[in-house]
């Protein structure tokens, strides 16, 4: 639902589409890998999936929204984690939601905001786009790359075994998954320090 949501959203915000499209970012690929818009208000999605029957507790669990607590702890309210920020869900092997990342599109920090970890989603054990990558993988090897966008403009590009670490972190438990796919894949992460100590 979160997702349906963010990706309508897109949809009536012509800026953010614009600022897609000069990243070289179609539609298609925008319908591709389902990314979305998270508007500037602070509870949208609360009260959007509020409406739909899901309640506080349950949606915090997901990490879609955060309790911010008052100082004498008597009242508590909960906001959305994302917003102002493009979106861009991350799958699963079988193709499910499991968690979002959203990338500002101005010089606001953080660049990058994820979703924290939670029952479903473990960053340490999946990567972004695998559930594309792993079909074109087969014949050839993965690129691993650090982000979503890397991952998004290498498939634009033709690259569509590419998958993302969901950061620098590359695991162990990464590098099984990608073991079920391909033998051997190549490591294209940035020449900053980080990228190149992970």
């Amino acid at each position: 639902e979160a997702a349906l949501y963010f990706y309508k959203n897109l949809r009536t915000n012509p800026d953010v589409i614009r600022y897609l499209h000069s990243r070289k970012i179609n539609s298609e690929v925008i319908k591709l890998f389902g990314i979305g818009y998270a508007n500037k208000e602070w509870d949208n999605l609360l009260n959007y999936l509020k409406a739909k029957g899901y309640n506080e507790e349950d949606i915090l669990k997901t990490g879609l929204i955060i309790k911010k607590d008052k100082e004498n702890n008597k009242y508590s309210s909960y906001y959305d984690r994302f917003r102002n920020r493009v979106i861009f869900p991350i799958f699963d092997v079988k193709k499910r939601i499991i968690g979002f990342g959203g990338r500002v599109t101005d010089d606001s920090l953080p660049k990058y905001l994820n979703s924290p970890e939670t029952m479903i989603f473990n960053k340490g054990y999946n990567l972004y786009g695998i559930n594309i990558a792993k079909e074109s993988a087969r014949d050839k090897s993965f690129i691993l790359v650090e982000g979503y966008m890397d991952v998004i403009k290498m498939h634009v590009y033709g690259y569509s075994a590419t998958v993302a670490a969901l950061g620098t972190s590359f695991t162990e438990n990464q590098a099984k998954l990608l073991k079920r796919y391909s033998k051997s894949f190549y490591i294209a992460f940035d020449s900053d320090n980080a990228g190149q100590q992970a």
